[in-house]
């Protein structure tokens, strides 16, 4: 983790600066120090769980949804008046920089984001750097959405949210979901040189992105590498770390703590967190006191609730809990979070009820 924060970069307004977040729980513990209990949020807490959400998202497609001001802040509010978390993440989406700077993408429902022309030469690369750089003219809707928000969160801090520069290339080469991700790990080994023309613009898209919601206001930058773990850790470490690194960098210079989430990573923890993260975020599949182990103890986890257990009898998910707050003690400081995302199915007052339980211990 990094040492103390120098703040100067960021606007006399922002809630770190003014005091507004400084102290709070999830600041605190983002910085190594252990809050009475736990600050507690969720992936994907802003979103199909919520009627609110779905009332709000009613005939409105995902990206338009995500690029209106006055509707991105009122769906990041909404868990946050119903659930009493302790941090709003900002309710966007891993594409929503390549829609920014003009690339043809659509998230189709039931499928996901689709790319219209998939990445898979230098010259595909270049006309991607043809669009233009994502500058604050094309960034602003995101801005203001966040600007909107935290004038309305007080004292509660919000979290930036980024797809990580590997996950976005591989959107873009793959064209849309992929299991194996195989078109991505076959351009990185056929042709190097596309391949880091390519990270070298998704970091430079997704430094930009963050960097506009921190300036916004957000006390905090995730970083998330969903399909980071399709990789081995040699691929991961030579060919997607260093722009990962490049963002992480980008952020922690405006004065925040970041912090690093990929689905599958057990194997990538230490070179997630070694690329620049001051915290670990920690899949479902890793108890939290392993990971802090193989982190070396000195790195402040994110985690890691099972999402499928919010659907199980309460008191199976209340021991479970209990158990992941426990195994949170082995780290520095620990911010309870799910695993992954909250699924769309799930009871919102499951949540409601999880927040509770969180803050008694």
């Amino acid at each position: 983790m990094s040492g103390t924060i120098d703040r100067v970069s960021l606007p006399p307004h922002h809630p770190l600066v003014d005091g507004r977040t400084s102290g709070s729980a999830l600041v605190r513990a983002y910085s190594g120090d252990r809050p009475q209990s736990p600050p507690v949020w969720f992936m994907r807490q802003a979103g199909r769980s919520l009627p609110e959400y779905r009332e709000s998202r009613a005939g409105v497609a995902m990206l338009d949804a995500c690029l209106d001001p006055d509707l991105a802040a009122e769906i990041t509010l909404q868990p946050v008046r119903r659930h009493g978390v302790d941090a709003a993440v900002f309710f966007s989406d891993i594409v929503v920089p390549l829609r920014l700077v003009g690339v043809d993408v659509e998230i189709v429902p039931g499928t996901g984001p689709v790319i219209a022309s998939p990445v898979r030469t230098v010259d595909d690369v270049a006309r991607l750097r043809d669009l233009g750089p994502l500058d604050a003219a094309r960034v602003s809707p995101v801005a203001e959405g966040v600007a909107r928000t935290v004038s309305r969160l007080g004292t509660t801090p919000l979290v930036g949210f980024a797809g990580a520069p590997f996950t976005l290339a591989a959107y873009l080469v793959e064209g849309g979901p992929s299991r194996d991700h195989l078109a991505a790990r076959r351009l990185m080994h056929a042709d190097p040189a596309a391949w880091a023309a390519l990270m070298d613009w998704t970091a430079e898209i997704t430094g930009a992105f963050v960097a506009a919601q921190v300036t916004a206001g957000a006390s905090a930058a995730q970083l998330f590498d969903s399909w980071a773990g399709a990789l081995t850790l040699a691929d991961y470490t030579a060919h997607c770390a260093p722009a990962s690194a490049r963002v992480l960098a980008q952020a922690g210079a405006l004065g925040v703590r970041t912090v690093h989430f990929g689905v599958g990573t057990g194997e990538l923890l230490v070179a997630m967190r070694d690329a620049g993260a001051d915290v670990m975020g920690v899949d479902y599949r890793v108890p939290l006191d392993e990971a802090s182990a193989r982190l070396g103890g000195r790195t402040p986890l994110q985690g890691n609730v099972d999402p499928a257990l919010l659907a199980a009898p309460w008191e199976v998910l209340e021991t479970h809990v209990r158990d992941v707050v426990r195994r949170g003690t082995a780290a520095p400081a620990h911010v309870v979070n799910l695993g992954h995302g909250v699924p769309p199915d799930t009871d919102p007052t499951v949540l409601t009820r999880l927040v509770q339980l969180v803050h008694s211990l």
